[in-house]
């Protein structure tokens, strides 16, 4: 990358302002428990949806079950909106009401 010299305008000499661009904000998605949803079908969702393995699926599933709710990851705005979304759906299709939500971490 190349770097800029100090300009000269008159008698004041200018220089380069950097921008700095700050990381985007991000939100945890998580899922709620509830009565209905059969543990097996959240451990696919995880899976499925969070690349998670059996273990670590099967672990959050349990903290949702115990604790009424879990992190299933920390992502961009966009991102976590579209799990949230593809989660929800899927949910539906299957006829289970299980619910996915986002909040800012």
């Amino acid at each position: 990358m190349a770097t800029q010299k100090p300009s000269r305008e008159g008698n004041t000499v200018l220089e380069p302002k950097r921008a700095l661009a700050k990381p985007p904000r991000l939100y945890k998605v998580l899922l709620l428990n509830d009565d209905f949803t059969p543990m097996d079908f959240v451990v696919v969702v995880l899976q499925q949806y969070f690349g998670m393995n059996r273990e670590q699926a099967t672990s959050v599933m349990l903290k949702v079950h115990r604790e009424g709710r879990g992190v299933c990851g920390v992502f961009p705005r966009d991102v976590a909106a579209t799990k949230v979304e593809q989660v929800t759906e899927f949910a539906r299709q299957n006829q289970h009401p299980l619910a996915c939500v986002m909040e800012e971490s």
